[in-house]
């Protein structure tokens, strides 16, 4: 197994040699950070401390965190700019726990110095295929720092086409160095041989299978509608696809056969450039231009910035750690966003996977302005007069070499 990779570093950032650290122009550089942690379930994260219910035995005594803290998980990784969350289990009714999730993010009143953060869900509303478990299935949150949030989102918005509480995109204006974005949370349909019924008639129209291959194409025309309006695309979150023999652990799943069948439609759609789908059209090759999808040309972040690394997302928990696991989690991007992305990886640790069977997963872009900023006098890497900030983590990790 590959030694845990750490998160990013934190931003190297410059100050004057007057000592004061410059408020930011627009031709500063733009730094998006964009976590994602299918949590399978966000109840755990919500729970208060057992102890709160007690009263302390001195008036001092600090009530003990939660074992499971999104507050605490944004502020070990440097508040990132956006956090994206797949499986969170919440009935679309229950409007106490949603409230809940967004209080676990948001900064307390007392604390003026930490950022605050912003939430947006998509929960099921499909009334044939998301009923169970009380209908706490499926879901997705998007958790977006409130001072990126305020300055630079346009909309949040879901998909038309589904309705099982899996896609929200957080589409964003074009300012100063940062472009059109659009970030899809995405919580791709995990295939299986059970039964999709038709959300309206209730009459079984295929498998979970097939809807997957149909979620792909769906996903796949929407990322080119984004494209030819101007926005670059950012897809993040459990794909439920491991794509090649790098990203299986000790082997890549190929039975029963629908999953390879899953993996190469998911390549051909997301991966291919749409000249080698053009070829294979002319060449009349026993694929449609609706099964095999508009050819993106998209990027993994993380196998384009470690081609021969070796990484996973999925640890299920009813083996050892690292026993068996599988990259099924990505953030893929529009290939003109390739020069602006500089880190990627994973947190392999099963302190950081916590009370789900994922690990979460991370990208940094970083949007130069065209535009050089103007300073006054040198300047000096802060890093050289301050001392290294200690990564606050469950466990100890080495920083992560630069990229």
């Amino acid at each position: 197994m590959p030694a845990p990779i750490s998160p990013p570093p934190p931003k190297r950032r410059k100050i004057a040699h007057d000592g004061i650290q410059h408020k930011p122009t627009t031709a500063d550089p733009i730094l998006l950070q964009i976590y994602c942690h299918n949590i399978n379930g966000a109840a755990p994260y919500l729970q208060p401390p057992i102890n709160q219910y007690f009263a302390p035995a001195h008036p001092r005594e600090s009530r003990t965190p939660p074992k499971a803290s999104l507050r605490d998980f944004l502020r070990r990784h440097d508040w990132p700019t956006i956090l994206f969350l797949q499986e969170i289990k919440i009935n679309p009714d229950d409007v106490a726990t949603i409230r809940g999730l967004e209080r676990a993010v948001a900064s307390p009143i007392s604390t003026t110095k930490e950022p605050d953060y912003v939430t947006h869900l998509c929960l099921p509303s499909d009334p044939r295929n998301a009923r169970g478990f009380g209908r706490k299935v499926y879901g997705v949150a998007s958790i977006i720092r409130r001072d990126f949030y305020e300055r630079y989102v346009d909309r949040i918005r879901p998909v038309s086409w589904d309705k099982e509480g899996r896609f929200l995109v957080i589409e964003t204006r074009a300012e100063g160095a940062l472009p059109k974005l659009a970030m899809i949370n995405v919580y791709a349909v995990n295939g299986t041989e059970a039964p999709y019924r038709d959300s309206d008639t209730g009459a079984v129209v295929g498998t979970r299978h097939d809807r997957k291959l149909l979620v792909h194409k769906l996903l796949a025309d929407e990322c080119c509608a984004l494209q030819a309006d101007g926005y670059a695309v950012i897809i993040g979150g459990d794909i439920n696809v491991a794509r090649s023999a790098l990203d299986g652990y000790p082997r890549l799943r190929i039975f029963p056969e629908q999953h390879c069948i899953n993996r190469v439609d998911f390549e051909r759609r997301f991966f291919d450039s749409p000249q080698q789908h053009a070829q294979q059209s002319n060449n009349e090759l026993d694929f449609t231009q609706a099964q095999v999808g508009t050819g993106l040309g998209m990027i993994d972040s993380f196998r384009f910035l470690h081609p021969q690394k070796r990484g996973y997302t999925y640890y299920p928990r009813m083996k050892n750690f690292g026993d068996s696991c599988d990259r099924v989690d990505m953030i893929v991007t529009s290939a003109s966003l390739k020069t602006q992305l500089k880190e990627a990886g994973m947190l392999e640790t099963a302190a950081e996977r916590g009370p789900s069977d994922h690990v979460p997963l991370y990208a940094v872009f970083e949007f130069e302005a065209e535009l050089e900023k103007q300073c006054e006098g040198p300047t000096t890497d802060v890093e050289s007069v301050l001392d290294e900030r200690p990564v606050r983590g469950t466990e100890p990790r080495a920083r992560s070499p630069s990229v």
